[in-house]
């Protein structure tokens, strides 16, 4: 039953409905696929019991028709979700071993409309990342293969660095820090994936790989069981094959949830009814100050065709200014690594982490030996990186400086936003990345700015707390996806599955990846 894993969640979802095949066929047909492409590292753990008891639980709730919204439908976890019962690493070496006695609230509300659970998929250490480079497990390497590679070239390369054990050098990323979800959805490894998204991790991900992927409003889907980088960007959303899917899976991720103080008690709507409507009469923003140097002027054409596609859907479009745009990234570095260093403090050998006690620095107690060896051996260098940014932006002298000034600029990133929808506009149209995806190696050297820059476009969404969607729309010259970013009303996710599947079918099929790695 391997053609079942060329269908999108919907088809599947319909589907198993309708009886064509079972969850057990289903489940089988990806976890064959899973195991295929191994090589890919989208995966950290496969859990192919528990998907199977799962598929057969779902198939005999189809038999009796009493089947949940996703009833049989397998799905990949980001591994920064807790799954009781299942091991759970952020993808860190210092909780390398944690097994959740407790389940994610987002991945309880999907094995409650009756997904089934596939494994765990891999991601940056604790999210924190944009291109999956920075997991203790390695970097997820891309589907789609570097221009000018052919299939086996592709085979052969990868094969060699597995077997001696090396960084895949040339091949391209998947984004982060949810590559090992948008990897897995565009090599058909699953229908559907879990993400997070603090500045981007949806989105650019998405857009990479050629598929689609939404940050909801922040508080629209609970965070509880879901391993903290940064608390008040940090948003879970889902990553599917089109727009539809999205809206499928967004319906059961999201909903109050009582344990989390941020979670908002609002009604979620049935975002699939929400796939096909008119797009005519809606104002869509255009900010010229995402209009930014170094772009890709295959980015830019890009963007012009979807204002194109949007206005010829009927859509009115209308130049705006955002005008604090360009100080959101410097801004979202300073909130996200002080959050960071706040969230990750527990990790210290005593209360959360694999411990290393021995002494290895006579000038040093026992428990700051404890504490400096233990963080040391246990998290990645990016890790360690934003917990000094964090350390020194919160420490006397420099709060004020810099923390308290970065969240005013927040506010006024925020305010740029609600200025720009009181006057009319329905949701705003920009690139979602800056060039499209590049290669494993080429960012990570010794200047993270560089990599930081990837989420020019994206944190802006963050900061103000918005929803946003990534929609596969275009391929480059040479042939890799690219993506547009809608940016809506906070709680307005409705308005941009409109839009965005309007974008989709403008747009049409950009193909996919083909299997090479098999």
């Amino acid at each position: 039953m391997s053609h079942i894993t060329d269908l999108t969640l919907a088809e599947i979802r319909d589907g198993l409905k309708a009886k064509s095949f079972t969850s057990t066929e289903a489940t089988k047909a990806y976890l064959a696929a899973i195991e295929k492409a191994r090589s890919l590292n989208a995966y950290v753990l496969e859990t192919p019991d528990q998907a199977l008891a799962m598929a057969a639980k779902a198939d005999a709730r189809l038999a009796k028709g009493d089947a949940g919204p996703l009833e049989g439908v397998p799905l990949g976890v980001k591994d920064l979700f807790a799954t009781e019962g299942v091991r759970t690493t952020a993808c860190s070496r210092i909780i390398d071993n944690f097994v959740p006695t407790y389940e994610s609230t987002v991945t309880s509300q999907l094995w409650r409309d009756g997904a089934v659970m596939l494994g765990k998929i891999n991601n940056d250490e604790f999210a924190m990342g944009s291109s999956n480079e920075t997991s203790a497990f390695g970097p997820v390497v891309s589907p789609w293969l570097p221009p000018n590679w052919s299939a086996e070239q592709g085979r052969e390369k990868l094969a060699a660095a597995r077997s001696a054990g090396s960084v895949p050098q040339g091949f391209l990323v998947p984004g982060g820090s949810s590559g090992g979800s948008a990897a897995a959805v565009a090599a058909r490894l699953c229908p559907g994936a879990t993400g997070t998204d603090t500045g981007g991790s949806i989105r650019q991900p998405a857009a990479f790989t050629g598929i689609a992927g939404i940050k909801p409003t922040y508080g629209r889907c609970s965070r509880w069981g879901i391993v903290a980088f940064a608390s008040s960007l940090d948003q879970a959303g889902p990553f599917a094959q089109t727009v539809r899917d999205c809206a499928v899976l967004l319906k059961s991720m999201a909903g109050h949830d009582p344990k989390d103080t941020t979670s908002m008690d609002l009604p979620v709507p049935d975002y699939e009814a929400a796939i096909g409507k008119s797009v005519k009469g809606k104002v869509i923003g255009i900010p010229k100050e995402y209009r930014v140097d170094g772009m890709s002027a295959e980015i830019d054409a890009l963007w012009q065709k979807g204002i194109d596609w949007l206005r010829d859907a009927g859509a009115e479009i209308r130049e705006i200014s955002l005008p604090h745009t360009k100080y959101a990234l410097p801004a979202y570095y300073i909130v996200a690594p002080a959050e960071c260093s706040s969230n990750l403090a527990r990790y210290d050998g005593v209360r959360y982490g694999e411990r290393v006690a021995a002494i290895t620095n006579q000038n040093l107690s026992a428990l700051d030996n404890l504490y400096e060896n233990t963080r040391a051996a246990g998290f990645g260098s990016e890790v360690k990186r934003r917990i000094l940014i964090g350390t020194y932006v919160l420490s006397a002298g420099y709060y004020d400086a810099y923390y308290v000034r970065a969240q005013k600029i927040r506010t006024l990133i925020k305010r740029d936003f609600e200025l720009a929808y009181a006057d009319g506009v329905d949701a705003i149209l920009t690139p979602a990345t800056p060039s499209p995806a590049f290669g494993i190696g080429e960012k990570a050297g010794a200047d993270p700015v560089e990599m930081y820059l990837n989420d020019v476009f994206t944190v802006t969404v963050n900061m103000a707390g918005l929803p946003g969607i990534a929609v596969p729309a275009g391929l480059s010259s040479d042939g890799l996806p690219l993506g547009l970013q809608l940016i809506g009303r906070a709680f307005d996710e409705e308005t941009l599955f409109t839009l965005g599947h309007a974008i989709e079918q403008a747009a049409g099929p950009l193909g996919r990846p083909q299997t090479w790695w098999a």
